[in-house]
């Protein structure tokens, strides 16, 4: 199962709902009913430096 956040088109009240990632469910606003929609959001995972192949997966000599 996983979260995701979800938004009202109506009152704008953002909530989380917890589903299956192959469902698509028709989300409604706890709130005041109205139909909701799925808010994407950028990951916070940034990967800097040389490279992470050359540090932690190549093999030992």
């Amino acid at each position: 199962m996983a979260r995701y956040d979800y938004k009202c088109t109506s009152c704008g009240t953002q909530f989380e709902v917890e589903h299956p990632m192959s469902a698509h469910p028709r989300v409604t606003c706890p709130k005041c009913g109205s139909e909701a929609q799925r808010v994407f959001e950028t990951s916070g995972i940034v990967f800097q430096g040389s490279g992470f192949y050359n540090t932690d997966q190549k093999g030992k000599k």
